[in-house]
């Protein structure tokens, strides 16, 4: 079969929110903001976390790294996001797309790894309590970070290399954020069947897995909770490209930003260990 003669993009322009230059610089300032937030409060969560013995816990041991993966998490993704609104679009070299698009898989499937870890460990605490300490031990929760981590290596290699093994041709805009595999999708020319089924069967490994973890390990914890007397019960606790460019900036900006304070400034040790810190600044 002959080889189709098409033209081989060599970088990528993302064109995201430039439709309304009048929204760029608010945009801007209001998408900085929530990123200094989320910077400063992931963190804040780390180091109060390394500097105070009381959360040297296996809770707050799989948190500080959640707080570190969404620092790198948001860090991959918000820079690129406010030079397009600050420029009005800006230029993506093929190479840059391509580790763009490894570095968010990989953080986002670190991230959907821990909280399933976290909610694993919950479930150790709660229904199995008098086995907590000989299974949540530091090599074993030493060993779950490590999985979470070479897991979400793995799964990114797999997907970057099968994503960008496509031939890209004609128009190079990206209506977007940043690489994502939707938008790429568009832009590719040929047959991409293949490699988009082996995209989606790694995919269905990180976030749905995950999420039926999550579930099945909070499920368990109600359940427990129920049965205890004196409970009271469980708390209460196709689209178009604009509504995935909502979402994007969602899971891209804000979720990092609500993490540390979703799972830790709600906690009373955390607020102990603050004001103790805090204290300790009064000294000096």
């Amino acid at each position: 079969m002959a080889e189709k003669n098409v033209t081989l993009v060599s970088e990528f322009l993302l064109i995201a929110f430039t439709d309304c230059p009048e929204w760029g610089l608010p945009l801007f300032l209001l998408f900085l903001s929530i990123y200094v937030i989320s910077l400063l409060g992931n963190a804040g969560m780390v180091l109060l976390i390394r500097v105070d013995g009381r959360l040297h816990t296996p809770m707050y041991f799989l948190l500080g790294h959640l707080s570190f993966v969404d620092i790198c998490y948001s860090s991959t993704i918000v820079p690129q996001m406010l030079a397009v609104l600050l420029q009005r679009g800006a230029a993506l070299s093929y190479t840059c797309c391509a580790a763009q698009f490894f570095l968010f898989t990989f953080f986002g499937s670190i991230d959907c790894y821990l909280l399933a870890l976290m909610a694993y460990d919950r479930y150790v605490a709660v229904c199995r309590p008098l086995l907590y300490v000989t299974i949540m031990t530091e090599k074993a929760r030493w060993g779950f970070v490590a999985g979470a981590y070479g897991a979400g290596f793995s799964s990114a290699f797999v997907r970057t290399i099968t994503a960008f093994s496509l031939s890209f041709c004609g128009d190079n805009e990206i209506d977007f954020i940043f690489c994502d595999l939707p938008p790429l999708l568009k832009l590719t020319c040929g047959d991409s069947y293949t490699q988009e089924v082996v995209i989606v069967v790694f995919a269905i490994f990180v976030i749905p897995a995950c999420m039926v973890a999550i579930l099945v390990s909070y499920l368990f914890i109600v359940v427990a909770i129920m049965r205890i007397p004196s409970a009271g019960g469980p708390d209460n606790s196709g689209h178009s490209s604009q509504e995935d460019r909502v979402v994007s900036v969602f899971y891209t900006t804000v979720i990092p930003m609500l993490n540390p304070l979703i799972y830790s400034m709600r906690n009373k040790e955390v607020k102990e260990a603050l004001r103790k810190v805090l204290k300790r600044a009064e000294l000096y």
